[in-house]
Formats: structure tokens, sequence, C-alpha cells
């Protein structure tokens, strides 16, 4: 399974960037699945029905969410609609609109797609991240483990996790280790020169950067 993930989309430099890109990447790379953070992709905060619009045509299968995703109205008419492939961090409040997850399908490949928040230096009222994604995974698994256990069988799990210090993102990548396929940080808009093969198998890197103006401020 090959998936291309980008991390936040920064307002319309981002989506120009990610419409001349994502042609030649996917010609280059093949991908069964593209994934995109999308929390920032409408004026560098929030999305709208456009601007979603947009990306699902450029050939991005799912959206991903985090502190922000929530800004915009349309945001929240989006998530509310489950036929939308967009996704809210899961360890929001229980009666936060939207959901945390999703199964994408291509073929006869299945990946789960999960999507979480920190809680350290973030103001929101959250969910302990560690316990929600441990209480998904009781339902879903990787391979012929799966079966054995009782779970539903996903061919790949791949997380965004959403947060600010690198400290809880490594934590999180130790915790999942040998569990689902990739954990990826998103949030800083700074790419981390840490990605590497943890020792179970899972692919980890603290936070996957920004799609947006390099000579700027996080891409402001």
């Amino acid at each position: 399974m090959k998936i291309l993930f980008f991390g936040d989309i920064m307002g319309k430099a981002g989506r120009e960037a990610l419409a001349a890109a994502l042609p030649k990447l996917k010609k280059k790379y093949e991908p069964d699945f593209v994934i995109a953070n999308g929390e920032n992709l409408a004026h560098g905060l929030g999305i709208t029905r456009r601007t979603f619009k947009e990306l699902m045509d450029f050939g991005v299968d799912a959206v991903t969410g985090g502190n922000h995703i929530f800004s915009k109205e349309d945001g929240l008419s989006l998530l509310k609609d489950d036929r939308k492939m967009i996704i809210r961090p899961l360890n929001y409040p229980e009666k936060t609109v939207g959901r945390g997850f999703l199964i994408l399908q291509a073929g006869i490949k299945r990946l789960l797609l999960i999507n979480l928040n920190g809680r350290v230096f973030m103001k929101e009222d959250l969910n302990d991240p560690f316990a929600e994604v441990e209480a998904l995974l009781e339902s879903y698994g990787l391979g012929k483990e799966a079966f054995d256990e009782g779970k539903e069988r996903v061919d790949g799990i791949l997380v965004d996790f959403h947060a600010e210090a690198t400290s809880e993102k490594k934590a999180m990548g130790y915790f999942l280790d040998g569990r689902v396929s990739g954990v990826l940080g998103t949030h800083t808009h700074v790419q981390t020169n840490d990605d590497r093969i943890l020792n179970g198998g899972t692919a980890y890197v603290s936070d996957a950067g920004m799609v947006g103006v390099e000579d700027s401020v996080i891409g402001a």
C-alpha cells in the first residue's frame, strides 16, 4: 500500500502548490490513497465547502483536521455530512460534530484513517488521545492477527496526530508502534528531521510540516 500524505495545507498558496505538485507525484508514486490535513485550508484558518471541493478535485481522497477544523460554519456542515471524506480529531468530547476516523477503500485495500489531537500546550477541552485510540483499536487490527483477535481487519492504519509538543507526539509513536502503519505529526507547520521506522515497524515523523509559502512565518 502506498500513501501520499500532506501536512497542513496553508491557505490559497498551499492549495495552488498542491494543485501543481500532486499530478506529478501521483504519476511518480502511483499511491493507493492521498491524504491531506486541511484545517488551515481557507485563508489559513478552517475549511470551506469550496476549498474542500478543490482538494477533492485535485485528487485528494480524504482530509484530516485539527483544532482549527471547526473555525468556519462550512467546516461544521462538512463534518456533519458522513458522505464527505473529512474527519476531525477523535478525542474531542463525545457530542462534538463529525467523526474521528473513517475507512478508505481502493480495490481490495482498506485503510483505517485516524485523527487525534494532542493536549500539551493546547487550550481545547480534550479527552485523552491515548485512551481514545486504544479503545478504537479494540475493534480494528492489521492483517491476520485481526482475525485471531476478533477484530475487523484492515490493510493499513494511519494516524494524523495533530499536536504541539514533539514529546507528546513521540510518546504516541512508541505507544502505537507495531499496531498501526504510521503516526504522522501535524500542527506546527515546521517539518522535523526525525522520520524513521520504529522498532515495531511503524513509520513515524514528529511533524510533516506544511504546504505553504516557505518565506513566511508558518505560512502567514
